[in-house]
């Protein structure tokens, strides 16, 4: 069975980051995210990684199976 893999990507100054994860290792990449923007010679700000952690959810959210409505 393969994994279900999500792509994030951003282009900011000229500048391509492009990030490959799958369910398993989201906490990593915010973590590797958080460590990015720490960076002062890395152009990502903490806003980037709020809004690469908001595409993320939604991501991981669009590729739920659908759950039937309660009644």
């Amino acid at each position: 069975m393969s994994k279900e893999v999500f792509v994030l990507a951003l282009t900011k100054r000229g500048e391509r980051f492009v990030f490959v994860y799958d369910r398993d290792s989201q906490e990593e990449l915010l973590e590797d995210l958080r460590g990015l923007a720490a960076e002062t010679a890395c152009p990502l700000t903490g806003f980037d990684v709020a809004v690469l952690a908001g595409k993320m959810r939604e991501q991981v959210l669009e590729s739920e199976p659908a759950r039937p409505a309660a009644i």
